[in-house]
Protein backbone atom coordinates (compact mmCIF):
# COMPACT_ATOMS: atom_id res chain seq x y z
CA UNK A 1 0.00 0.00 0.00
CA UNK A 2 2.70 2.50 0.75
CA UNK A 3 4.88 2.36 -2.61
CA UNK A 4 2.06 3.14 -4.86
CA UNK A 5 1.85 6.35 -2.42
CA UNK A 6 5.01 7.42 -2.33
CA UNK A 7 5.48 7.24 -6.32
CA UNK A 8 2.21 9.48 -6.75
CA UNK A 9 3.98 12.21 -3.78
CA UNK A 10 7.02 12.19 -6.15
CA UNK A 11 5.37 12.79 -9.13
CA UNK A 12 3.75 15.86 -7.80
CA UNK A 13 7.25 17.53 -6.43
CA UNK A 14 8.65 16.54 -9.30
CA UNK A 15 5.60 18.34 -11.37
CA UNK A 16 5.92 21.49 -8.54
CA UNK A 17 9.94 21.57 -9.21
CA UNK A 18 8.99 21.82 -12.74
CA UNK A 19 6.68 24.47 -12.79
CA UNK A 20 9.31 26.65 -10.40
CA UNK A 21 12.03 26.04 -12.93
CA UNK A 22 9.89 27.72 -15.86
CA UNK A 23 11.02 31.76 -16.37
CA UNK A 24 8.74 34.21 -15.00
CA UNK A 25 9.74 37.13 -16.97
CA UNK A 26 9.02 37.53 -20.36
CA UNK A 27 11.64 37.05 -23.35
CA UNK A 28 14.67 39.78 -24.32
CA UNK A 29 13.16 40.53 -27.47
CA UNK A 30 9.92 41.67 -25.78
CA UNK A 31 11.63 43.68 -23.15
CA UNK A 32 10.55 46.84 -22.71
CA UNK A 33 12.54 49.97 -21.70
CA UNK A 34 13.05 50.52 -17.53
CA UNK A 35 11.06 53.86 -17.36
CA UNK A 36 7.24 51.72 -18.57
CA UNK A 37 8.28 48.83 -16.00
CA UNK A 38 7.56 51.24 -13.18
CA UNK A 39 4.09 51.91 -13.80
CA UNK A 40 2.68 48.03 -13.78
CA UNK A 41 4.69 47.89 -10.84
CA UNK A 42 3.32 50.35 -9.24
CA UNK A 43 -0.49 49.65 -10.33
CA UNK A 44 0.23 45.84 -8.98
CA UNK A 45 1.29 46.99 -5.66
CA UNK A 46 -1.87 49.23 -5.75
CA UNK A 47 -3.24 46.30 -6.61
CA UNK A 48 -2.04 44.06 -3.83
CA UNK A 49 -3.00 46.90 -1.01
CA UNK A 50 -6.73 46.72 -2.54
CA UNK A 51 -6.86 42.87 -1.78
CA UNK A 52 -8.58 42.05 1.32
CA UNK A 53 -6.10 38.86 2.13
CA UNK A 54 -2.89 41.31 1.88
CA UNK A 55 -4.35 43.67 4.43
CA UNK A 56 -3.82 43.00 8.41
CA UNK A 57 -6.74 44.16 9.28
CA UNK A 58 -9.43 42.49 6.97
CA UNK A 59 -12.33 40.72 8.33
CA UNK A 60 -12.38 37.07 9.15
CA UNK A 61 -13.98 34.72 6.82
CA UNK A 62 -16.99 33.56 8.08
CA UNK A 63 -17.17 29.93 8.39
CA UNK A 64 -19.16 27.83 5.84
CA UNK A 65 -23.03 27.03 6.63
CA UNK A 66 -22.80 23.70 7.80
CA UNK A 67 -24.58 21.06 5.53
CA UNK A 68 -28.01 19.26 7.36
CA UNK A 69 -27.51 16.04 8.34
CA UNK A 70 -30.12 13.31 8.97
CA UNK A 71 -31.24 13.19 12.44
CA UNK A 72 -29.10 9.92 14.70
CA UNK A 73 -30.71 8.51 18.41
CA UNK A 74 -28.69 9.90 20.72
CA UNK A 75 -25.98 7.44 21.89
CA UNK A 76 -26.53 4.51 24.38
CA UNK A 77 -25.75 4.08 27.83
CA UNK A 78 -22.99 1.46 26.67
CA UNK A 79 -21.60 4.35 24.07
CA UNK A 80 -18.25 4.41 26.34
CA UNK A 81 -14.55 5.44 25.68
CA UNK A 82 -13.51 2.19 26.09
CA UNK A 83 -15.59 -0.36 24.15
CA UNK A 84 -14.75 -3.08 26.30
CA UNK A 85 -15.62 -1.63 29.18
CA UNK A 86 -18.67 -3.46 31.25
CA UNK A 87 -20.72 -0.61 32.84
CA UNK A 88 -23.01 -3.46 33.97
CA UNK A 89 -20.55 -5.16 36.14
CA UNK A 90 -18.59 -2.12 36.90
CA UNK A 91 -22.22 -1.05 38.72
CA UNK A 92 -22.36 -4.45 40.51
CA UNK A 93 -19.22 -3.77 41.58
CA UNK A 94 -19.90 -0.82 42.94
CA UNK A 95 -22.94 -2.45 44.87
CA UNK A 96 -25.35 -0.09 42.38
CA UNK A 97 -27.82 -3.18 42.41
CA UNK A 98 -30.92 -1.54 41.02
CA UNK A 99 -28.76 0.79 38.18
CA UNK A 100 -26.87 -2.79 36.92
CA UNK A 101 -30.73 -4.46 36.46
CA UNK A 102 -31.39 -1.61 34.13
CA UNK A 103 -28.90 -1.71 32.75
CA UNK A 104 -28.23 -5.78 32.22
CA UNK A 105 -32.36 -5.60 31.09
CA UNK A 106 -31.89 -3.30 28.85
CA UNK A 107 -28.62 -4.72 26.92
CA UNK A 108 -30.14 -8.49 27.15
CA UNK A 109 -33.40 -6.85 25.58
CA UNK A 110 -32.24 -5.76 23.05
CA UNK A 111 -28.91 -6.31 22.46
CA UNK A 112 -29.18 -10.08 23.47
CA UNK A 113 -26.07 -9.97 25.74
CA UNK A 114 -25.48 -13.18 27.06
CA UNK A 115 -23.70 -11.84 29.76
CA UNK A 116 -26.55 -9.76 30.40
CA UNK A 117 -28.54 -11.86 31.01
CA UNK A 118 -26.36 -14.04 33.32
CA UNK A 119 -26.18 -10.65 35.68
CA UNK A 120 -30.01 -10.76 35.31
CA UNK A 121 -29.85 -14.37 37.06
CA UNK A 122 -27.47 -13.60 39.36
CA UNK A 123 -29.39 -10.81 40.66
CA UNK A 124 -32.88 -11.83 40.77
CA UNK A 125 -31.80 -15.24 42.28
CA UNK A 126 -29.63 -12.85 45.34
CA UNK A 127 -32.62 -10.35 45.71
CA UNK A 128 -29.61 -7.76 44.88
CA UNK A 129 -31.81 -4.45 43.48
CA UNK A 130 -35.08 -6.54 42.63
CA UNK A 131 -37.22 -8.84 44.92
CA UNK A 132 -35.94 -12.48 44.78
CA UNK A 133 -37.72 -14.30 42.38
CA UNK A 134 -35.86 -18.00 41.67
CA UNK A 135 -37.76 -18.79 38.70
CA UNK A 136 -37.00 -15.88 36.95
CA UNK A 137 -33.40 -16.48 37.80
CA UNK A 138 -33.47 -19.80 36.13
CA UNK A 139 -35.11 -18.36 33.02
CA UNK A 140 -32.45 -15.71 32.35
CA UNK A 141 -30.08 -18.55 33.50
CA UNK A 142 -31.31 -20.50 31.04
CA UNK A 143 -31.44 -18.00 27.76
CA UNK A 144 -27.66 -17.09 28.88
CA UNK A 145 -26.86 -20.77 29.03
CA UNK A 146 -28.45 -21.62 25.35
CA UNK A 147 -26.34 -18.68 24.39
CA UNK A 148 -23.23 -20.32 25.25
CA UNK A 149 -22.57 -18.72 28.78
CA UNK A 150 -20.43 -20.80 30.67
CA UNK A 151 -21.25 -19.15 34.11
CA UNK A 152 -24.77 -19.26 33.16
CA UNK A 153 -24.53 -22.88 32.95
CA UNK A 154 -22.50 -23.38 36.35
CA UNK A 155 -25.63 -21.03 38.35
CA UNK A 156 -28.24 -23.39 36.26
CA UNK A 157 -26.34 -26.43 36.98
CA UNK A 158 -25.91 -25.99 41.19
CA UNK A 159 -29.64 -24.83 41.11
CA UNK A 160 -30.52 -28.06 39.12
CA UNK A 161 -28.58 -29.81 41.65
CA UNK A 162 -29.77 -28.03 45.05
CA UNK A 163 -33.58 -27.66 43.36
CA UNK A 164 -33.44 -24.18 44.70
CA UNK A 165 -36.54 -22.79 43.32
CA UNK A 166 -36.91 -24.89 40.71
CA UNK A 167 -37.23 -28.36 39.82
CA UNK A 168 -34.10 -30.92 41.06
CA UNK A 169 -32.61 -32.72 37.96
CA UNK A 170 -29.10 -34.27 38.71
CA UNK A 171 -29.12 -35.23 34.62
CA UNK A 172 -29.50 -31.83 33.07
CA UNK A 173 -26.94 -30.47 35.94
CA UNK A 174 -24.26 -33.11 35.35
CA UNK A 175 -24.40 -31.99 31.70
CA UNK A 176 -24.45 -28.28 31.87
CA UNK A 177 -21.44 -28.63 34.54
CA UNK A 178 -19.65 -30.83 31.89
CA UNK A 179 -20.12 -28.39 29.25
CA UNK A 180 -19.47 -25.14 31.45
CA UNK A 181 -15.88 -27.12 32.65
CA UNK A 182 -14.65 -27.42 28.94
CA UNK A 183 -15.22 -23.85 27.99
CA UNK A 184 -12.53 -23.23 30.73
CA UNK A 185 -14.81 -22.76 33.97
CA UNK A 186 -12.93 -23.98 37.50
CA UNK A 187 -15.97 -23.94 38.89
CA UNK A 188 -17.52 -25.48 37.21
CA UNK A 189 -14.97 -28.78 36.79
CA UNK A 190 -14.09 -28.87 40.42
CA UNK A 191 -18.33 -29.50 41.44
CA UNK A 192 -18.06 -32.13 38.71
CA UNK A 193 -15.26 -34.16 40.21
CA UNK A 194 -17.37 -33.96 43.67
CA UNK A 195 -19.92 -35.84 41.82
CA UNK A 196 -17.40 -38.37 40.29
CA UNK A 197 -15.71 -38.77 43.77
CA UNK A 198 -19.04 -38.91 45.87
CA UNK A 199 -20.26 -41.85 43.58
CA UNK A 200 -24.18 -40.92 43.72
CA UNK A 201 -25.09 -38.74 40.33
CA UNK A 202 -22.49 -40.65 38.33
CA UNK A 203 -20.49 -43.80 38.82
CA UNK A 204 -17.55 -43.34 41.13
CA UNK A 205 -14.40 -42.74 38.95
CA UNK A 206 -11.13 -41.12 41.11
CA UNK A 207 -9.15 -40.60 38.20
CA UNK A 208 -11.53 -38.61 36.49
CA UNK A 209 -12.16 -36.71 39.71
CA UNK A 210 -8.46 -36.36 39.91
CA UNK A 211 -8.17 -35.19 36.30
CA UNK A 212 -10.57 -32.32 36.82
CA UNK A 213 -9.63 -31.21 40.14
CA UNK A 214 -6.32 -31.07 38.50
CA UNK A 215 -7.96 -28.51 35.33
CA UNK A 216 -9.68 -26.52 38.29
CA UNK A 217 -6.02 -26.61 40.42
CA UNK A 218 -4.65 -25.29 37.12
CA UNK A 219 -6.85 -22.42 36.66
CA UNK A 220 -6.12 -21.35 40.41
CA UNK A 221 -8.92 -22.28 42.66
CA UNK A 222 -7.82 -23.02 45.65
CA UNK A 223 -10.57 -25.70 46.93
CA UNK A 224 -9.44 -27.68 43.81
CA UNK A 225 -5.76 -26.84 45.03
CA UNK A 226 -6.78 -28.34 48.52
CA UNK A 227 -8.92 -31.81 47.30
CA UNK A 228 -6.07 -32.61 44.70
CA UNK A 229 -3.40 -31.91 47.74
CA UNK A 230 -5.61 -34.78 49.88
CA UNK A 231 -5.71 -37.18 46.81
CA UNK A 232 -1.98 -36.42 46.69
CA UNK A 233 -1.61 -36.97 50.26
CA UNK A 234 -3.44 -40.23 50.24
CA UNK A 235 -2.77 -41.54 47.02
CA UNK A 236 -6.36 -41.37 45.81
CA UNK A 237 -6.70 -41.38 41.37
CA UNK A 238 -3.15 -40.76 41.67
CA UNK A 239 -0.08 -41.94 42.87
CA UNK A 240 0.64 -40.84 46.22
CA UNK A 241 3.39 -37.79 46.35
CA UNK A 242 4.38 -35.74 49.34
CA UNK A 243 6.25 -33.07 47.70
CA UNK A 244 3.22 -32.42 44.84
CA UNK A 245 0.58 -32.59 48.08
CA UNK A 246 2.74 -29.65 49.75
CA UNK A 247 3.04 -27.33 46.54
CA UNK A 248 -0.90 -27.40 45.91
CA UNK A 249 -1.55 -26.79 50.09
CA UNK A 250 1.07 -23.50 49.63
CA UNK A 251 -0.83 -22.51 46.78
CA UNK A 252 -4.28 -22.91 48.48
CA UNK A 253 -2.83 -21.33 51.36
CA UNK A 254 -1.63 -18.06 49.85
CA UNK A 255 -4.62 -17.89 47.78
CA UNK A 256 -6.68 -17.61 51.10
CA UNK A 257 -8.29 -21.42 51.85
CA UNK A 258 -8.26 -21.20 55.54
CA UNK A 259 -8.27 -25.80 55.52
CA UNK A 260 -4.87 -25.55 52.81
CA UNK A 261 -3.51 -23.31 55.51
CA UNK A 262 -3.76 -25.70 58.53
CA UNK A 263 -2.72 -28.51 56.48
CA UNK A 264 0.48 -26.74 55.39
CA UNK A 265 1.49 -25.22 58.47
CA UNK A 266 1.17 -29.05 59.98
CA UNK A 267 3.45 -30.63 57.39
CA UNK A 268 6.02 -27.51 57.76
CA UNK A 269 6.11 -28.35 61.46
CA UNK A 270 6.48 -31.78 60.88
CA UNK A 271 8.77 -31.53 57.91
CA UNK A 272 6.29 -33.36 55.84
CA UNK A 273 7.06 -33.10 51.94
CA UNK A 274 8.92 -29.77 52.79
CA UNK A 275 11.59 -28.50 55.05
CA UNK A 276 10.93 -28.21 58.85
CA UNK A 277 10.01 -24.53 59.94
CA UNK A 278 8.18 -24.95 63.24
CA UNK A 279 8.37 -21.16 63.55
CA UNK A 280 6.83 -20.40 60.17
CA UNK A 281 3.99 -23.18 61.01
CA UNK A 282 2.98 -21.81 64.36
CA UNK A 283 2.74 -18.54 62.47
CA UNK A 284 0.58 -20.02 59.94
CA UNK A 285 -1.35 -21.64 62.78
CA UNK A 286 -2.05 -18.40 64.69
CA UNK A 287 -3.53 -16.98 61.31
CA UNK A 288 -5.74 -19.60 60.67
CA UNK A 289 -6.98 -20.16 64.27
CA UNK A 290 -8.04 -16.25 63.98
CA UNK A 291 -10.16 -17.28 61.07
CA UNK A 292 -12.51 -19.49 63.58
CA UNK A 293 -10.42 -22.90 62.37
CA UNK A 294 -11.36 -25.51 64.81
CA UNK A 295 -8.38 -27.67 64.16
CA UNK A 296 -6.48 -24.94 64.08
CA UNK A 297 -7.22 -23.45 67.07
CA UNK A 298 -6.35 -27.05 68.74
CA UNK A 299 -2.98 -27.33 67.45
CA UNK A 300 -2.36 -23.83 68.42
CA UNK A 301 -3.21 -24.76 71.71
CA UNK A 302 -0.99 -27.51 71.87
CA UNK A 303 2.55 -25.71 70.48
CA UNK A 304 1.69 -23.40 72.93
CA UNK A 305 0.97 -26.11 75.58
CA UNK A 306 4.39 -27.72 75.09
CA UNK A 307 6.49 -24.72 73.84
CA UNK A 308 7.01 -26.29 70.22
CA UNK A 309 8.06 -23.76 67.46
CA UNK A 310 6.61 -21.19 70.49
CA UNK A 311 7.90 -19.96 73.56
CA UNK A 312 5.74 -21.78 76.31
CA UNK A 313 2.84 -20.17 76.87
CA UNK A 314 -0.20 -22.25 78.98
CA UNK A 315 -2.43 -19.07 79.70
CA UNK A 316 -2.52 -18.46 75.82
CA UNK A 317 -2.62 -22.14 75.57
CA UNK A 318 -5.76 -23.03 77.76
CA UNK A 319 -7.84 -20.28 75.65
CA UNK A 320 -7.58 -21.47 72.36
CA UNK A 321 -7.88 -24.72 74.40
CA UNK A 322 -11.05 -23.04 75.21
CA UNK A 323 -11.95 -21.63 72.05
CA UNK A 324 -11.62 -24.91 70.42
CA UNK A 325 -14.08 -26.55 72.38
CA UNK A 326 -16.85 -24.31 72.03
CA UNK A 327 -15.99 -25.24 68.86
CA UNK A 328 -16.70 -29.07 69.29
CA UNK A 329 -12.68 -29.76 69.03
CA UNK A 330 -11.80 -31.36 72.54
CA UNK A 331 -8.52 -32.74 73.54
CA UNK A 332 -8.49 -34.72 76.63
CA UNK A 333 -4.71 -34.84 76.59
CA UNK A 334 -4.75 -31.32 76.41
CA UNK A 335 -6.77 -31.52 79.56
CA UNK A 336 -5.24 -33.32 81.44
CA UNK A 337 -1.83 -31.50 80.24
CA UNK A 338 -3.25 -28.16 81.43
CA UNK A 339 -4.68 -29.58 84.61
CA UNK A 340 -2.20 -27.64 87.04
CA UNK A 341 -2.67 -24.32 85.30
CA UNK A 342 -3.92 -21.71 88.51
CA UNK A 343 -7.43 -21.13 89.01
CA UNK A 344 -6.72 -17.54 88.43
CA UNK A 345 -4.77 -18.10 85.02
CA UNK A 346 -7.29 -20.48 84.18
CA UNK A 347 -9.98 -18.01 84.91
CA UNK A 348 -7.68 -15.25 82.91
CA UNK A 349 -7.72 -17.55 79.73
CA UNK A 350 -11.28 -18.18 79.85
CA UNK A 351 -12.30 -14.77 79.76
CA UNK A 352 -9.45 -13.67 77.16
CA UNK A 353 -11.30 -16.35 75.31
CA UNK A 354 -14.98 -15.74 75.86
CA UNK A 355 -13.50 -11.69 74.55
CA UNK A 356 -12.44 -12.87 71.92
CA UNK A 357 -15.73 -14.71 70.99
CA UNK A 358 -17.09 -11.72 71.26
CA UNK A 359 -15.66 -9.74 69.06
CA UNK A 360 -15.90 -12.44 66.17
Amino acid sequence: MSRPITIVAASLMLCRAASAQTPAAPPAAEAKPPAKKEAPREKKSQAAKKTPAASPKAAPTPAPTPVPTTTQAPPSVFDTPNPNADVVYGAYQRGLYKTAFDLAMTRAQYNGDPKAMTMLGELYANAMGVKRDYAKAAEWYKRASDAGDREAMFALAMMRLSGRGITTNREEAVKLLASSAKLGNPKAAYNLALLYLEGQTLPQDLRRSAELLRVAADAGNPEAQYALATFYKEGTGVEKDAEKAVRLLQAASLAGNVDAEVEYAIAMFNGSGTPKNQPAAVALLRKAARQNSPIAQNRLARVLAYGQGAQQDKVEALKWHWIAKTSGKGDPELDEFLADVPAADRARAEAEGRKWLGNK
